[in-house]
């Protein structure tokens, strides 16, 4: 492009003052509530921001999303964690036709719920917006174990 260009506009100079240089002295303060505060505003719209091009069914669509929210209300009742984080789901699989199959586990095959708790995982995720259907898959293999638990539990648990 030729200086005549209407989209540049050149300007020659003889020189450039050297810009200020910063000094701890010159920071700002915050208290740490603002600092939380700002924190927290970054955070939120990270957080929020969905995929994009992503389907229902997958991890960060709607449907998929819908399900692990409805399975993280459940909690086991001998311990005040849901059965999310508990490590009790080994799979959620959204179909295209929104069919749900969830797969999961109990601490042991004595559990007081080993009955009632694969229902109450079927109520709740058919009671998901898009959900056609729901099913769920009680296995035994690979037997549960401490180490599935997400960190957060582990930590409500004082494992951590």
């Amino acid at each position: 492009m030729s200086s005549e260009d209407p989209k540049f506009a050149v300007e020659e100079v003889e020189a450039v003052a050297a810009p200020r240089r910063a000094f701890v002295e010159d920071a700002v303060e915050e208290t740490p509530a603002e600092k939380l505060e700002r924190k927290r505003d970054y955070l939120e719209g990270f957080l929020a921001a969905k995929p994009e091009g992503v389907s229902p069914g997958e991890p960060g669509g709607d449907i998929y999303e819908g399900v692990v929210n409805a399975l993280k209300e459940i909690f086991d009742p001998e311990i005040p964690v849901n059965i999310y984080d508990l490590g009790l789901i080994y799979g959620v699989d959204v179909s295209d036709d929104a069919h749900v199959m969830v797969t999961m586990t109990l601490t042991t095959p004595h559990c007081p719920v080993a009955e009632s708790m694969p229902g109450e995982v079927e109520l709740r995720v058919s009671a998901v917006p898009g959900v056609r259907e729901a099913e769920v898959n009680l296995v035994w293999d690979p037997p549960w174990d401490p180490q599935k638990m997400s960190d957060e539990a582990k930590l409500e648990l004082g494992m951590l």
